[in-house]
């Protein structure tokens, strides 16, 4: 049987992939685009892929293919329906990153509410040493102690950052994008009073028609001008040039981001023209990518083509 690994690196280099070896020959690629795609795929029994387009153009003169395994839970860039119609099953997995991702949502309002970057630079650029007193609290910051945090999709990350944001002490409010929403352990509400409340929203919605461009000049028009936004779902869910905007006319805070609309960050982007980072922070979508995170990912990977072999269905999303 052969395997093979288009996007090796996208786990990362420090974590090891060796355990796919046993099932058989495995090629790896540390990174495949979609232009040389069809060329690497034509001999393979297994195909391990992450964003790699898996439709018909790069999987029609690949014969033998019997599953796509993907390094993620997100299946955009696969054709499901051409892959059922060709009898590939394709497995995704899910909440391997759940702790990484609520992690860095806390880490991200912490550092905002706290002017942690402030306060950091005036120690490191000799402000602190020059000056006669112990303490310096000359950037106002608060507490999330008594504040409200506004959440868009309660899934499972969403659950879980509300529970941290609670032991916090914070209110946690929520709204449905879907409408569809089983929670009922913190309250729901409706999209308006979710942003006129916040004091922080965090984003952890899938991306959809529904959510598109859901945080836009409208919705920054309605939210508090003390408010942070942490955005940790999907960029488009954001409007770059409202939130740049909303920034640089005091309409909101702050904002957190770990994903935009291009990744990587277009180099025409406004956002990054927003050098002050008690306004805005900006991570390279690593959110997910702790390293324990990442093991569990090649670790669910490697049961799911066990369990395939076994002729079990695992984590298999078009049935």
């Amino acid at each position: 049987m052969k395997l093979v690994v288009l996007e090796r690196n996208s786990v990362g280099t420090d974590v090891d992939v060796s355990c796919f070896e046993k099932f058989g020959e495995v090629e790896y690629y540390p990174n495949t685009v979609a232009e040389n795609t069809a060329e690497r795929v034509k001999d393979a029994d297994i195909i391990i892929s992450n964003k790699a387009p898996m439709n018909e153009s790069t999987l029609k003169n690949a014969p033998n293919v019997k599953l796509i395994c993907l390094f993620a839970t997100g299946f955009d860039c696969v054709d499901l329906a051409y892959c059922k119609s060709r009898g590939i099953k394709v497995a995704n997995v899910v909440n391997y990153s759940t702790a990484a991702v609520v992690q860095h949502t806390i880490l991200l309002a912490l550092a905002l509410e706290e002017k942690l970057a402030f306060y950091d630079d005036y120690v490191k650029s000799g402000a602190y040493a020059a000056q006669d007193r112990f303490s310096n609290f000359d950037r106002t910051f608060g507490e999330l102690d008594g504040k409200i945090w506004g959440i868009v999709g309660m899934g499972n990350i969403g659950r879980r950052v509300a529970k941290v944001a609670q032991a916090l002490g914070c209110k946690v409010i929520f709204y449905s994008a879907s409408g569809k929403s089983s929670c009922t352990e913190y309250e729901r509400v409706e999209f308006e009073e979710l942003l006129a409340q916040s004091d922080i929203l965090s984003l952890h919605c899938p991306l959809s028609d529904r959510t598109k461009g859901l945080m836009n000049r409208e919705a920054f028009s309605k939210m508090k001008q003390t408010a942070i936004l942490v955005n940790v779902a999907r960029g488009p869910v954001v409007d770059t040039r409202a939130l740049y905007e909303a920034l640089t006319t005091g309409q909101i805070a702050a904002a957190g981001l770990d994903v935009l609309e291009n990744e990587p960050i277009a180099k025409d982007d406004p956002l990054g023209s927003i050098t002050d980072s008690t306004k805005l922070i900006i991570t390279p979508h690593m959110a997910w990518a702790s390293k324990e995170a990442r093991e569990r990912l090649v670790g669910e990977v490697m049961e799911n083509m066990q369990a395939f072999l076994n002729g079990e269905e695992r984590n298999i999303v078009n049935g």
